[in-house]
């Protein structure tokens, strides 16, 4: 991951609750174009590494026999089942509590394995080779994340846009300038570079898709402090005793930027690298 930091469970400790609403959801074609560029039937297997609340792997449910989601975080998973119920599947996902780290864990091969916003917490040159080797002839690896460099205005939009640059200088007025991260700090983020990585593993490509965002959205400012506590660098454990002071910061902050409580935001696009398993 990088020098001066190592994971912890308490990475995404108690951000589990506010995930589902805070974080942006993904383009709307996301599904189809997986299923059109994978020739998904209803068929194989998925495995989604650190799923979180399911974000994904239940989107997708519909496209295999069996999804498979493995997280560290218990609270994570537990979101995953319940919203897996909601939606009537939860008899073909398995919901996993492991790091990607400790694969294969007996869990088989699959068809198609997902990471999405989610290889910069692992060790990524492991956890690349075990999953290649997890996956079948004709298997693939995916990932998933938000559209780089995309500038998204909300021009014309009804309600203010969020006010990203403020809510980041509050956290630092709480938590310090360098990034938290669970017990440690990332003073250089996150690390990039992960088609050398994968690459280096033995994948072949990548193929690049990208999905179309824009679509314009509604935030509460409920929406917005969800956000805020569904991320690493402002989970809510890290403020400990002056967690409701802070909240109470973060809401007046809002409500003097959009007196009416609502926010105007585009969806982002979602960049889809797909990474055939190669020949041995």
């Amino acid at each position: 991951m990088g020098i001066g930091w190592e994971w912890d469970e308490t990475l995404f400790s108690g951000t589990a609750a506010f995930y589902r609403r805070g974080r942006l959801p993904y383009a709307p074609g996301l599904a189809d174009v997986l299923a059109e560029v994978l020739g998904l039937d209803g068929r194989g297997r998925l495995i989604d590494l650190g799923c979180g609340p399911g974000t994904v792997a239940l989107r997708l449910a519909a496209l295999f026999d069996e999804v498979v989601g493995v997280d560290p975080d218990a609270g994570m998973l537990a979101e995953a089942a319940r919203e897996a119920a909601v939606l009537g599947v939860a008899d073909k996902v398995r919901w996993v509590r492991a790091r990607a780290e400790e694969l294969p864990a007996g869990l088989g091969d699959f068809t198609v394995a997902i990471l999405a916003q989610s290889f910069h917490w692992m060790d990524r040159e492991r956890v690349a080779a075990t999953v290649r080797g997890m996956l079948r002839p004709g298997g693939a690896l995916v990932h998933i994340s938000d559209l780089k460099g995309e500038t998204r205005t909300v021009d014309g939009l009804p309600h203010p846009p969020v006010p990203h640059a403020a809510i980041d200088a509050l956290v630092r007025r709480y938590l310090g300038p360098v990034r938290r991260a669970g017990r440690g700090l990332l003073p250089r983020g996150t690390p990039s570079g992960e088609a050398a990585v994968l690459a280096g593993a033995g994948f072949a490509g990548p193929y690049r898709h990208v999905v179309p965002g824009g679509q314009a959205m509604m935030r509460t400012e409920d929406d917005v402090v969800a956000w805020v506590f569904s991320m690493s660098f402002s989970a809510p454990h890290l403020f400990g005793a002056r967690l409701a002071v802070f909240e109470a910061d973060l809401r007046r902050l809002l409500g003097e930027v959009s007196p009416s409580g609502r926010f105007s935001e585009r969806r982002p696009g979602t960049e889809v690298f797909v990474w055939p398993r190669g020949l041995d």
